[in-house]
């Protein structure tokens, strides 16, 4: 496209004349108009009639009202996105219950019960009420495992007709019983209930080799306590994964802790090198080999010390990779562990810092900027940190590195002209933050609508300083149509066109 955009009209068309658009082109627009960061409420709940949930329902920022249509959408599979994350995690205590509630079969109900318990949200009294008399057992048994359940109707799920719901509320009801409770549950007739109360008596009475082999559920072996011949047994068993399993049980005692830490399987040590009680000296003497480049979570035990500031100080120290990383995404450290924590030889260690930490410091948080630009968990880190550095940056704007020379716009002494003149780096991510600076003028942003780069191409389409003829000419293109449809400076009255019936 041409540069000059002298003498366009940059008044918008009246938004209820012109040509009707094909099936291909409004999709387009629906896509694009999902995401805009100006789209209003009205806009957005009428895409939710569009099929475009997808899309709606990913957004950071839904609004409670967006929400709450999606809850009392007529369309089951519109309801069935608020069970997937990140969607679900949005939803409040009361939006879930009406979610569940509000489904007519029984196996979908169950399903969003599932989902609300993984959310953390819970449900309201009144839900929990009207569920614990659900006529849909699997119900019910869902139910009497969530550990928001009030106490009382868990007790009252003790005596469900159906043997997998009082199996499902005796594990979780163990600890509140009195010793009648117990004996009945003991000499219940179905057999779940009995095996659910042997399992949940694991502490007094740890796992017999009979009952193991009997219920042969291998995950049992990360969880409850064994008998010590049983253990010792597993530990030697051919099966790679049971000893995986077993490894992390936090009842085992010395003895199968010293045999698995010399298992012929590296996962099974790097289980055993985790372990809690294990000193420096005997986690060092672990033979572990861990790849720096694979996913890394963080280790429960060490997240439940992030507050205990010695806790931190000797595992910052440990010579164990995955206990510094576990340290890094505490969200205040002391000032000596971030130091130390910032100069660890491993970068993944400084990544999480600048992810996760708020005491993260400027200069590693720059070096961290120059290879990473953020997760989909933590998008706006290390460039969003409050210590990362916004002054003294023009000093950027002829380094070599295109991710130190971008910043020299965030400067706040920077001018217009290095906006333009980054808008024809070399560099394709260079120019793409010119794209997205207001101060880029309307020939520079018509210019990079030809840019080689598809995505400085876009983020063009959507600058709102985009003359208004030639934004008008990208909603009418296939190609550029979803781009375009996300530059925040249409019109509501464009927005509630391009969405109507029959446009």
């Amino acid at each position: 496209m041409g540069t000059d955009v002298r003498g366009r009209d940059d008044r918008w068309p009246d938004p209820d004349r012109g040509p009707q658009a094909g099936p291909g082109l409004r999709r387009a627009w629906f896509r694009g108009l999902s995401l805009n960061a100006a789209a209003p409420d009205a806009i957005l709940i009428r895409l939710l009639d569009l099929d475009m949930a997808p899309y709606v329902l990913v957004r950071r920022d839904p609004s409670p009202a967006v929400v709450d249509a999606a809850v009392d959408h007529p369309d089951r599979r519109v309801r069935g996105r608020l069970a997937e994350v990140p969607a679900s995690l949005r939803l409040s205590a009361a939006q879930w219950s009406r979610l569940v509630l509000g489904e007519a079969g029984g196996a979908r109900r169950r399903l969003f019960l599932e989902a609300a318990a993984l959310s953390g949200r819970g449900l309201t009294r009144e839900a929990y009420e009207t569920l614990a008399a659900d006529p849909f057992g699997p119900v019910r048994e869902e139910l009497a495992g969530m550990p928001a359940l009030p106490l009382p109707l868990r007790l009252a799920l003790l005596a469900d007709p159906l043997p997998q719901v009082r199996a499902a509320a005796c594990g979780a009801a163990w600890r509140g019983l009195d010793d009648g409770a117990r004996a009945r549950l003991a000499a219940d007739p179905a057999p779940a209930v009995r095996t659910a109360v042997t399992l949940a008596r694991h502490e007094e009475a740890p796992l017999t080799a009979e009952f193991f082999e009997a219920v042969g559920d291998r995950h049992l072996l990360g969880s409850h306590r064994l008998e010590a011949d049983l253990a010792l047994r597993l530990c030697t068993d051919q099966d790679p994964r049971l000893r995986r399993i077993l490894a992390g049980n936090p009842y085992l005692g010395p003895e199968p802790v010293r045999v698995l830490a010399a298992d012929p399987d590296g996962d099974v040590r790097l289980a055993v090198s985790l372990r809690p009680e294990l000193t420096e000296e005997r986690r060092a003497a672990v033979p572990v080999d861990i790849d720096p480049r694979t996913m890394r979570r963080t280790v429960a035990w060490v997240e439940a010390l992030h507050e205990d500031e010695e806790a931190m100080r000797r595992l910052a120290a440990s010579a164990h990779l995955l206990l510094r990383s576990s340290v890094a995404t505490a969200r205040r450290l002391p000032p000596d562990v971030v130091a130390l924590l910032a100069r660890d030889e491993d970068r993944v260690v400084r990544l999480f810092l600048a992810e996760r930490c708020d005491d993260a410091p400027a200069d590693m948080l720059l070096e961290v900027w120059q290879w990473w630009n953020g997760s989909y968990s933590t998008p706006d880190r290390p460039y969003g940190h409050p210590n990362f550095p916004r002054r003294d940056l023009l000093r950027y704007a002829g380094d070599p590195h295109p991710r130190l020379r971008q910043l020299a716009l965030d400067d706040p002494d920077s001018t217009a002209g290095l906006v333009e003149r980054f808008s024809g780096d070399e560099d394709a991510e260079v120019r793409l933050r010119a794209a997205t600076d207001p101060r880029l003028s309307p020939d520079a942003l018509v210019r990079m609508l030809d840019d080689p780069d598809s995505g400085v191409r876009a983020m063009a389409a959507r600058h709102p300083r985009m003359p208004v003829s030639v934004l008008v000419a990208l909603l009418g293109d296939e190609r550029t149509a979803q781009d375009a449809a996300r530059n925040t400076a249409l019109p509501v009255a464009v927005m509630e066109r391009m969405t109507a019936p029959g446009t």
